[in-house]
């Protein structure tokens, strides 16, 4: 039922969304330089790789790892949605961590498609907070 309500939301959130650069792929990774469950400054590392397709101009869904230095690693399936050209709102589910995060961060145009990005994220099966700062670059396909 979860699973059915969430898939609604999205679709909902999709058909609501205005083009701009639908079929778009953007690929990008960052690093947590915070996160609750870290003992210290530099004690564990947490990267993560993803690829977004957006399906229209605000909504990509995207797939990726984390990866952790102190834990198995995990595949990520997600979506965003972005409120205008920067700000964004996503969810990410974590397969192998059993985990699912909700976030929000901001995306500033470095270049016409490189971009450098920062988020927050809290994870709701571990309850913890992360905060990440990576670069995209975007692949126009249009």
């Amino acid at each position: 039922m979860k699973r059915l309500i969430l898939i609604t939301v999205l679709a909902f959130i999709a058909s609501a969304a205005f083009c701009q650069s639908t079929n778009d792929i953007m690929i990008g990774g960052g690093l947590d330089i915070i996160k609750t469950d870290n003992p210290g400054v530099f004690e564990r590392a947490q990267v993560g790789l993803e690829a977004n397709y957006f399906v229209v101009r605000h909504f990509a869904v995207g797939l990726g790892a984390e990866i952790w230095t102190d834990q198995k690693s995990s595949f990520m399936m997600g979506a965003r949605w972005y409120a205008n050209d920067n700000v964004f709102v996503r969810f990410r589910g974590l397969i192998g961590a059993n985990d699912a995060s909700l976030g929000a961060g901001y995306a500033k145009a470095l270049t016409e498609y490189l971009r450098i990005e920062g988020m927050g994220d809290f994870y709701f099966a571990s309850t913890e907070f992360g905060i990440r700062v990576g670069l995209s670059y975007v692949i126009k396909r249009n």
